[in-house]
């Protein structure tokens, strides 16, 4: 018989507590509408004056927006939530009622509520109402449960009171908004809890101030990151890293400007249908302001690599044509929509637009598939799936006619089921010049993030009128590939920073070794060592803060440096360093030459130590 190799602790460890989104498990969609529900009913209950507006599901629980002359103090929400559980004790039964327009006018007039007038003006038939009992209503579609009942207090939570404007309008009436959470289980709240205290340890911006990655600066502005020499360290080495892998795989680096004519992008279709998310323009003077004649920052790099690609005219023989840019962007987003990294208003791309012949498409999409793969293997990021983001065929919000997307749309969904891939599709998800396939990555803490991305377009290459010379000599259209293995480098990081907790691999980490004299009398060899270290490429440093042996290490320990040196008069004399690595822990001292080595050798194959 084999013997398990697992530890009786390992044996004890309790199964891990799945936690569904609510677009995964029905059951938790009508638990959490109807504990909105009960919520604005304790809300009025307890402030008569307040109005309630809109109260929806969100993936991991429910808020409501709330009209209120009384600001909501934290303390509230302990209130709120007593009076939750009467109405929930209550058993009250959850009636859905469906009446015409001119009835739910007269009721909601009765009550003296005009967001609901405004919410009745924008839904359509049938409308229908939800009463808890004969106690409260609302305007909903639901769906909901059948009772009171059917919720457990115990699984029920307020979180935060937030700050909100009526149709997330900064023109409107600012709202008071509650946020809470529900869930099936007790077990799953205290689990949903767990995360949430966990994902503030590993937040980006906590971590990246401790460790000295990037800082914000008010004089600068919100959602300008700057990178400290630490960081800037982190970006190249993951710059340089994707680099190589393009070099590899005949990529052509390039490079492009941050601002261009505001015509470019009439041209590309971004200034008709992505404005609103570009800064704005700017113009020599009011006239040429009011002819839309100026300049503008960059919201995409395409249609500078299209300038490139266009500036003569290809043979067949020079496609597939890959240019890659790190090129950085800038988006216009409101304030309120800013977050540490992963959402800014300038950052980096790991941009590449590749122009293919239309027999070439199939071949070049699952090579560029097969890139985000290795990358994502190299970063350690495993649990992702893969989104078919398509075009809504009833929104206005897109270029070109049904033949181009319904071809570059089968291109997608044909490479899927080639490779096989965990997909899903998306419509409404689509870039306005093409369909996408969005790579969805989930976290240690079950959190969803879009990370890389691969599009097809016919439509720019029609917008642009792009040629090369077929083989017969006939002048064709090229398609083109638009690709971000990374997606932004900003996000990625914050990401990363997340996913490692601030401990990344080796190959990645800003400050690879340092080096612990245990006085300064030791400190010469150190540094020399620290030289042959830097001359290999390897990240060292010396430690020259005169601490004690336990303060360097717990300094270290800290900053999360993957591998610590301590050098004292046996290492000196021996020619050696007792090495501690957070991956193996203690090492015992070893030969400075086979520690060299094994470092190099770690790094290049981006292991551990």
């Amino acid at each position: 018989m084999v013997k398990s190799s697992m530890s009786p602790s390992d044996e004890q460890q309790p199964e891990k507590i799945y936690l569904p989104r609510t677009s995964e498990s029905d059951t938790l969609k009508r638990i959490r509408h109807t504990a909105s529900h009960v919520m604005a009913m304790a809300v009025q209950k307890l402030f008569p004056k307040a109005q309630v507006t809109i109260g929806p599901w969100t993936e991991y629980g429910f808020y409501y927006d709330f009209d209120c002359p009384e600001p909501f103090a934290e303390k509230d929400l302990k209130a709120i939530k007593k009076e939750m559980v009467k109405i929930i004790n209550q058993k009250l039964p959850v009636i859905r009622e469906e009446v015409s327009r001119q009835e739910a006018k007269q009721r909601i007039e009765a009550l003296g509520e005009p967001y609901k007038l405004e919410i009745l003006d924008s839904i359509q038939e049938p409308i229908t109402l939800y009463h808890l009992g004969d106690r409260w209503w609302d305007l909903c579609a639901g769906p909901h449960v059948e009772s009171t009942a059917e919720l457990n207090p115990k699984a029920i939570d307020l979180e935060t009171v937030a700050g909100a404007y009526w149709r997330g309008d900064a023109n409107n009436a600012q709202l008071q908004r509650i946020y809470g959470t529900a869930w099936e289980t007790p077990e799953q709240l205290q689990e949903y809890k767990r995360r949430k205290e966990e994902a503030l340890k590993r937040d980006h911006r906590k971590l990246g101030k401790e460790l000295g990655l990037f800082i914000f600066a008010d004089p600068v502005g919100p959602g300008l990151p700057l990178w400290t020499p630490k960081g800037t360290i982190l970006r190249s080495t993951l710059e340089n890293f994707l680099k190589e892998e393009q070099v590899k795989r005949g990529y052509l680096g390039v490079v492009t400007p941050h601002i261009a004519r505001v015509d470019l992008f009439k041209t590309s279709g971004h200034w008709q249908k992505y404005q609103e998310d570009m800064f704005p323009m700017m113009a020599e003077d009011a006239a040429a302001a009011t002819a839309e004649q100026g300049f503008v920052l960059k919201p995409m790099n395409c249609p500078f690599h299209i300038q490139i690609y266009k500036s003569e005219l290809r043979s067949y023989r020079d496609l597939p044509m890959r240019l890659a840019e790190f090129g950085t962007v800038y988006r216009y987003e409101q304030s309120g929509e800013l977050g540490g990294l992963t959402r800014v208003r300038g950052f980096t791309v790991d941009d590449s637009h590749l122009f293919v012949t239309p027999e070439q498409l199939e071949a070049e999409f699952l090579n560029v598939v097969d890139l985000i793969l290795s990358v994502f293997d190299s970063l350690q990021l495993k649990d992702f799936k893969a989104r078919l983001s398509f075009r809504d065929p009833e929104s206005d919000k897109y270029i070109g006619d049904d033949e181009a997307w319904n071809k570059a749309q089968n291109a997608i969904r044909h490479a899927v089921q080639t490779l096989g891939m965990d997909s899903f599709e998306a419509p409404g998800e689509a870039a306005f010049y093409g369909p996408k396939l969005d790579f969805i990555f989930r976290d240690v803490l079950d959190r969803e993030w879009q990370l890389g991305t691969v599009q097809v377009d016919y439509n720019l290459p029609e917008r642009f009128e792009l040629e090369y010379v077929a083989e017969d000599g006939s002048r064709q259209r090229p398609v083109m590939i638009h690709r971000a293995p990374f997606g932004s480098l900003e996000r990625l990081i914050g990401i990363l920073i997340e996913q490692y907790a601030g401990d990344f691999p080796l190959w990645l980490a800003p400050e690879q070794v340092r080096l612990l004299p245990v006085s300064d009398e030791f400190l010469p060899y150190a540094q020399e060592v620290v030289s042959q270290m830097q001359r290999l490429g390897i990240r060292a440093v010396a430690d020259t803060s005169q601490e004690r042996l336990g303060k360097l290490i717990r300094n270290a320990e800290k900053a999360k440096i993957p591998v610590m040196g301590v050098v004292g008069a046996k290492e000196v004399e021996s020619q050696s360093l007792s090495v501690r690595t957070r991956a193996s822990g203690e090492l015992g001292s070893i030969p400075t030459a086979e520690v060299l080595e094994k470092l190099t050798g770690a790094i290049d194959s981006r292991g551990n130590f």
